[in-house]
């Protein structure tokens, strides 16, 4: 058998020993082709066998739209706290710990302000690696915030969301959120700053429900997951099969939920092209 090393008349036969690969060397795509991580990371963590958008942090995506992957971080520490003392399987306290030192983030967003293509643009950008990326009281205290700080300095923003909905932890306070960032969106619409959003594998749930589909332009990665309910969730109560690629991108953009659908490699140039068509200002190369 091939999975022991044997000898026969003084000639060791090869052994077929699955060896270890040092984690994170190389990746799997869903359709099972292996990629080298170097060349992934090189094409933006997107899959060149299979055009697969891996899921991405805000660290990734300020380093893709922002000139040379330089910005400022606003509001950096801000942190959420547990005054409902909620305790399922744990604390909460536990959870929120447990996801900082895991991730390194104090919570599910991060806002920056830098250049894109020599330009001012405020990016909020959800993390998904902290706890689903739901939305608490920090997401949407931050949210709010790049929002009226966009409308006070006039930079355009864009919000990129990843997320499986508000924080039950949080409970009440977490749907508080929807009308605080949906609140915050007509402000700064008011005030004649352009806001693009950009939805990205998951956005579901809450985020959904309030500011992820109150851009100016919405735009979509392609495959993403978008919805309010998952299609699992919708499956069970409603009995039925449903649609092949249901609240993927493409049946999103489809059914006019959505303005494009951006491959990652094109998303600088496109956001740029948009604000500049937006503000009137002559188009960059």
């Amino acid at each position: 058998m091939s999975w022991f090393k044997r000898k026969i008349k003084g000639i060791q036969t090869p052994s077929t020993e699955k060896k270890d690969i040092p984690k994170g060397l190389w990746y799997k795509t869903p359709s099972g082709k292996i990629v080298e991580r170097t060349e992934l990371i090189e094409n933006l963590y997107v899959s060149p066998e299979d055009d697969f958008h891996l899921r991405i942090g805000s660290k990734e995506y300020f380093d893709i739209l922002f000139d040379d992957g330089e910005f400022e971080e606003l509001w950096p520490k801000m942190e959420s706290k547990d005054p409902l003392k909620f305790e399922d399987l744990k604390p909460y306290t536990q959870r929120l710990k447990e996801a900082k030192e895991k991730t390194g983030l104090r919570d599910a967003v991060r806002v920056a302000r830098g250049k894109s293509k020599g330009e001012d643009l405020l990016i909020a950008a959800m993390d998904f690696s902290f706890i689903g990326g739901s939305m608490g009281s920090v997401v949407g205290e931050k949210i709010m915030r790049a929002m009226d700080y966009a409308a006070e300095h006039k930079i355009p923003l864009l919000v990129i969301a990843k997320s499986g909905g508000a924080r039950m932890q949080e409970a009440a306070i977490s749907l508080m959120q929807l009308v605080k960032t949906s609140a915050a969106v007509a402000r700064m619409q008011k005030a004649g700053v352009p806001y693009i959003s950009l939805l990205t594998d998951p956005t579901t749930g809450g985020v959904t429900a309030s500011f992820a589909m109150l851009g100016d332009i919405n735009i979509a990665e392609p495959n993403a997951l978008i919805g309010f309910a998952g299609p699992r969730v919708i499956k069970e109560a409603t009995g039925k099969d449903l649609p092949e690629g249901f609240q993927r991108s493409e049946f999103v953009l489809e059914h006019g939920f959505l303005d494009q659908i951006i491959h990652r490699k094109q998303l600088k140039d496109k956001i740029n092209l948009f604000l500049d068509l937006i503000l009137n200002r002559p188009v960059r190369a």
